[in-house]
């Protein structure tokens, strides 16, 4: 049975692995969410199977609530939510490596690694690990699920001497681990869980919300470190498998976006990232800075009829208002009268990795139309429109022209260098990140003011 499970547990393993792959590509993601179901069914019944389970009735108790929990939750929420409901996610997953972590500190026999009180030192380690970076996780996840929420400001809290307490706190950790390794007390691995709580609050707070995405990506990578960690602990290869998969796939997504933001990876895990949007946004308001036109979604569509090229820029305000059906619709119709027409897409335009690009399948956009920043930033030069609809810091020229901008460094989408540039807004309010977009003042931008959607869909009328 032990080398079936074994053999069973691989098999579970590389479906994960091609998994993976196949969501690295919108065209093969079906694919690859069918390779990440098979695995998880095969580990689950391999895990079931196991001699080492006594008893299914609380197994299957477990199944039925968190099973229709997710059910209800799956029915009910709104695309606009998915990022609140992964950061939501990422803190059960964390929560869930400390509990583990603790059931094992407290009965240890029943996961072979001693008895309370002589526990392996090594396991400690593992538990210990995984409970600091569970923990971690957990507070981590709910501040940024608070910060997408609304519920805290998305402005970056900072205090003085932020970061030598935080360096304080990873130091106390870590003689923490050694205390608890050297003792096998109860003190120093309660002092873990509460200590890496903290610093989970304290790591995601100075955060501002424009960068949200990565951050989500990073505690990503953090539930899977968590769950190799306890892996070890309980001597379960697909554990430890699944987590390193996750939290490096997890690491390598936040890489590749600071690297799309101009960012340092270090400042993410350290929690340094952004900065006071304060001095710049009361700088933007503090004075006029030009003429802003106010267009018609008639005006839009007489300029796109007639142009050659439209380069679509979607944002956070298309996933609020739903628009990317009535996007799709307006661009068909384009299409049909001779235009060329492209998608552009930010690494982290939306609130979550990948989540234009989700919409935008929703609506059946075709792959080969969309195109990343990298290869589509030149052609803003040559082409005559860029249709900008709730995409507002990923087009902020700020970045480019205000150092004492909390954007300034990110490459953005060169969309002001459009012959002209609609920009559909409900109002002048600044960004996430709260700084105003000087490409609202620009003398090639038209405003096209109101509800994405409604204005998208006035747009299609005013095409046919």
């Amino acid at each position: 049975m032990e080398t079936l499970s074994a053999l069973l547990y691989l098999v579970a393993s590389v479906c994960f692995i091609m998994a993976l792959r196949g969501l690295s590509s919108p065209e093969t993601s079906r694919q690859g969410n069918f390779f990440g179901m098979a695995g998880m069914t095969i580990a689950v019944l391999t895990t079931l199977a196991l001699p080492i389970v006594q008893s299914y009735w609380m197994i299957v108790l477990g199944i039925a609530i968190g099973g229709g929990i997710g059910y209800v939750i799956a029915k009910k929420i709104e695309m606009t939510a998915l990022p609140q409901l992964v950061a939501a996610f990422h803190s059960l997953v964390g929560l869930a490596a400390v509990f583990v972590a603790l059931s094992a500190f407290y009965s240890p026999e029943a996961y072979g690694i001693g008895v309370p009180g002589a526990i392996a030192k090594g396991s400690l380690v593992e538990m210990a690990l995984g409970t600091a970076i569970g923990a971690i996780t957990f507070t981590g996840s709910i501040v940024a699920f608070a910060k997408l929420q609304g519920l805290v400001t998305g402005k970056p809290l900072v205090f003085p001497f932020q970061h030598h307490l935080n360096a304080g706190l990873g130091i106390l950790t870590i003689l923490l681990i050694v205390w608890l390794v050297q003792s096998n007390a109860d003190a120093p691995m309660w002092l873990i869980v509460a200590v890496s709580l903290a610093l989970g609050l304290l790591l995601i707070l100075p955060i501002g919300g424009a960068d949200m995405p990565v951050v989500i990506s990073m505690l990503n990578s953090y539930s899977g470190w968590a769950a190799a960690g306890i892996g070890f602990t309980l001597q379960n290869n697909l554990l430890i498998v699944t987590g390193a998969l996750v939290g490096s796939s997890g690491a390598i997504l936040s890489y590749i976006m600071c690297k799309g933001m101009n960012r340092s990876i270090f400042n993410v895990i350290l929690g340094g990232f952004g900065g006071d949007s304060g001095a710049s946004s009361a700088a933007a308001g503090g004075g006029e800075r030009g003429t802003v036109k106010a267009g018609s979604p008639e005006d839009a569509a007489y300029i796109m009829k007639n142009a050659q090229s439209v380069i679509i820029v979607p944002g956070y305000g298309m996933a609020v208002a739903q628009a990317q059906h009535a996007l799709r619709e307006m661009a068909d119709l384009l299409k049909k009268e001779g235009v060329e027409v492209k998608y552009a897409i930010h690494p982290v335009a939306g609130r979550m990795p990948g989540h234009m690009n989700v919409l935008l399948a929703e609506a059946n956009v075709p792959y080969d139309e969309v195109f990343e920043l990298e290869d589509i930033n030149r052609d803003f030069g040559t082409a005559d429109v860029a249709f900008v609809i709730g995409a507002n810091d990923v087009t902020n020229p700020a970045a480019k022209t205000d150092p004492q901008s909390p954007i300034y460094g990110m490459p953005i989408l060169d969309v002001e260098k459009a012959k002209t540039v609609f920009f559909i807004k409900r109002g002048m309010a600044a960004g996430y990140a709260g700084v105003e977009n000087e490409l609202f003042f620009r003398p090639n931008t038209m405003m096209l003011f109101g509800d994405a959607k409604k204005v998208t869909e006035e747009v299609v009328k005013a095409t046919e």
